[in-house]
């Protein structure tokens, strides 16, 4: 496929997070403007050639008396330089129409791509340790352990509060957001088990087994976790609200961010799905493809820097400065339909974005580099909504070029992680 994409020219600096809002009365961001093409800053690379002279010989030195030239210094064995060596990648998605995860590889044929792996029904959020040996599924049944070298499930493990029925869909009872701390010993889970309640579940990976578990928000997502692994947070979409849980205590404290309100209550579209985590702890929450939050985690304090994707928010993630997150489409105040936004968070270019439209709604997106560096979102068909497809679209982050891989059972939440 070619690209099609828009690229729009720097915002304001992040700002105070109800700033955006009150422009929104004033101004809408049409169709058009969102899809209008400018070029991005480029830095070019230069590069210097030195070449070495011997020195003259003095006017006054006779032949006789002049010392012998040096021997030639010995050639290099390569005038190639050395290519830098790149950590392979996979991808680890869940099925969630089946009872199957799928270790996924996009540097080989489609037909080769994807390795099944059943792990329990209905999988919904997927993690891998830091040291890529070990995966991690939230399905209807428990928590499922992957030897992910091995291809094979080796454990399923029952949730403290358990689904009071097995089902398929967006709003079945089970495992849903998950995320694996940085130093691997936990892995953190929403869960609700069919009644109404909702829970964050910890599993300590050193003994095996769920040692405690938290209260949270409506319908939790996702699952973040801090860089040094200090608190967990749940995105509670139906809530308005995150709930960060102190890792050590586990202890709840909810932040409510409602970025336009939260008139329409469980009808309402504008609510948070999914969130990234920057280096600095700070998690980043794009609304409707018009505003992304920062949050504090700690102190509830926001900031929002502006989108102009226009499209009816699910998944995000980051691919260094650059905050990668899916549009549905028009549903709410967004009017655009489904895409991908590229918006560069921070740095000197910080506001500048490109827009990429897909042709359906997918879900969530994770940065996947082939051998040679080339980076790529990875984007999820399986939509929770079912208006997306079975199968993943590469997004180069260069070229902005397009490549559909198909995945049968309906891919919806994945990850990226370096083969061990």
């Amino acid at each position: 496929m070619h690209p099609a994409s828009s690229l729009s020219g720097p915002s304001a600096p992040w700002e105070p997070a109800d700033a955006p809002a009150r422009r929104d009365t004033e101004h809408r961001v049409s169709r058009r403007d969102a899809v209008r093409l400018t070029a991005w800053g480029a830095l070019a690379a230069a590069g210097a050639l030195l070449v070495g002279c011997a020195p003259e010989p003095r006017a006054d030195t006779s032949p006789g008396d002049r010392a012998p030239d040096p021997a030639p210094a010995p050639a290099p064995e390569s005038d190639a330089p050395s290519a830098p060596q790149v950590a392979p990648m996979l991808l680890l998605a869940s099925l969630a129409q089946s009872d199957a995860v799928a270790i996924i590889d996009p540097s080989v044929s489609d037909a080769e791509a994807a390795q099944l792996v059943t792990v329990g029904a209905a999988p919904w959020g997927v993690g891998v340790a830091g040291d890529g040996r070990t995966g991690y599924a939230a399905t209807a049944e428990g928590l499922a352990v992957i030897d992910l070298g091995a291809a094979s499930r080796t454990a399923l493990m029952p949730f403290l509060h358990p689904a009071n029925r097995v089902e398929f869909g967006e709003y079945r009872p089970g495992g849903l957001g998950l995320a694996v701390s940085p130093d691997g010993n936990r892995v953190y889970v929403a869960v609700t088990p069919g009644d109404g309640a909702y829970a964050l579940e910890v599993f300590d990976t050193r003994v095996g087994e769920f040692v405690g578990s938290v209260p949270v928000g409506l319908r939790p997502f996702d699952v973040v976790v801090a860089p040094d692994g200090t608190w967990a947070a749940t995105i509670d979409h139906d809530g308005f609200t995150v709930t960060v849980v102190d890792a050590a205590a586990l202890v709840p404290t909810s932040h409510t961010v409602a970025q336009f309100g939260t008139e329409g209550g469980l009808a309402s579209w504008e609510k948070p799905h999914y969130g990234a985590v920057d280096a600095a702890g700070a998690i980043l929450l794009p609304y409707q493809g018009r505003v992304v939050v920062k949050l504090d985690p700690r102190t509830g304090e926001t900031a929002a820097l502006t989108s102009t994707a226009d499209s009816h928010v699910h998944g995000t993630a980051l691919a260094g400065d650059v905050l990668m997150t899916v549009g549905t489409g028009a549903f709410g105040n967004a009017q655009s339909g489904p895409n991908l936004s590229l918006l560069r968070v921070t740095g000197a270019g910080a506001g500048e974005e490109r827009v990429v439209p897909l042709d359906v709604p997918h879900e969530t997106v994770a940065v996947w580099r082939d051998a040679e560096g080339a980076e790529f979102a990875a984007v999820a068909g399986g939509n929770t909504r079912n208006e997306g497809w079975d199968g993943i679209t590469l997004v180069s982050l260069d070229s902005l070029e397009t490549r559909a891989l198909p995945v049968a059972g309906y891919p919806q939440a994945l990850v990226s992680y370096a083969r061990s």
